[in-house]
């Protein structure tokens, strides 16, 4: 699979790494991580980025609205003035592709106008107006599938039918929706939310069938990265949950995922080399 990020290619023959910038003050690992004095630090943020860059990121992914489980939506101006100064900074300084987190039709624009090549919407285009954005930006799209909001999400997650049915079943329905609208399935990716509206029996049961999200031809994207899913299973803190996390990005990988979106990029790259050493000196 070859798709071009605003003339940068990448062929997802081999697994890619996504690093995680949060620039929230309350993102649930690294929230505020990035402020001083209760303002946003962009020279913190720049210097993470070349960080996650210089140790093998493939695509950085900037997000100024925290996804958390109860967390609360943002006003649209203050996530462009979040988002707008990193996302400019970094396509400046960094060979990187750019991925903007958001829902939010104005940030979209704003954000690709300013040297964004991707939309990761865990929404999947559904707030007003974002669908329009997302075609009139014209870079490829991350589709993901939620189960209610971040402020409720958690509460209750229940499926009437098997998780992986349904979660498949809402991602065509984004899919055709994109593809009606004026954005080419060439441009469109996938990721199945986990942690997004699902306990953890529903997450286990995504990951051990995630090939059939794959049937799309379409790069799949996974964040498994030191999520409260690790902390229920095994009694472990946001800060101690690496192993676990790199353990689930092998086996997402093993079962197809093209993207991995990670807090722990150096690790993870370790990870996937060896994983294709391996893969090669069998073949």
């Amino acid at each position: 699979m070859l798709y071009q990020f605003s003339g940068r290619s990448i062929d997802f023959d081999q697994p890619k790494v996504m690093g995680v910038l949060n620039v929230t003050p309350d993102s649930f690992y690294d929230g505020g991580a990035l402020y001083s004095s209760g303002r946003l630090n962009l020279d913190l943020a720049i210097d993470r980025a070349a960080v996650m860059v210089g140790e093998g990121a493939d695509f950085i992914d900037v997000g100024g609205e925290s996804t958390r489980p109860g967390a609360d939506p943002v006003d649209s101006q203050e996530e462009v003035d979040r988002v707008l100064p990193v996302v400019v900074a970094i396509s400046k300084r960094l060979d990187v592709v750019i991925s903007i987190d958001t829902s939010t039709a104005q940030v979209m624009t704003e954000a690709v106008a300013s040297g964004a090549a991707l939309i990761n919407d865990v929404r999947a285009l559904q707030r007003p107006g974002a669908l329009q954005a997302a075609v009139a930006a014209g870079v490829p799209v991350c589709l993901m599938h939620m189960q209610g909001a971040p402020i409720d999400m958690q509460c209750a997650p229940l499926y009437d039918e098997d998780v992986v049915v349904e979660v498949s079943a809402f991602l065509q329905q984004r899919i055709d929706a994109c593809v009606a609208a004026g954005i080419p399935a060439g441009r469109l990716l996938v990721d199945p939310g986990f942690g997004f509206g699902k306990t953890d029996h529903h997450n286990i049961r995504l990951l051990k069938k995630l090939e059939e999200l794959t049937l799309w031809g379409m790069p799949l994207l996974v964040g498994l990265s030191r999520k409260s899913m690790i902390g229920r299973l095994l009694e472990r803190d946001t800060y101690d949950r690496l192993p676990a996390s790199l353990a689930l990005a092998l086996a997402a990988v093993s079962r197809g995922a093209n993207i991995l979106r990670v807090h722990d990029v150096a690790a993870t790259v370790d990870v996937i080399k060896i994983n294709q050493l391996l893969s090669e000196s069998e073949g």
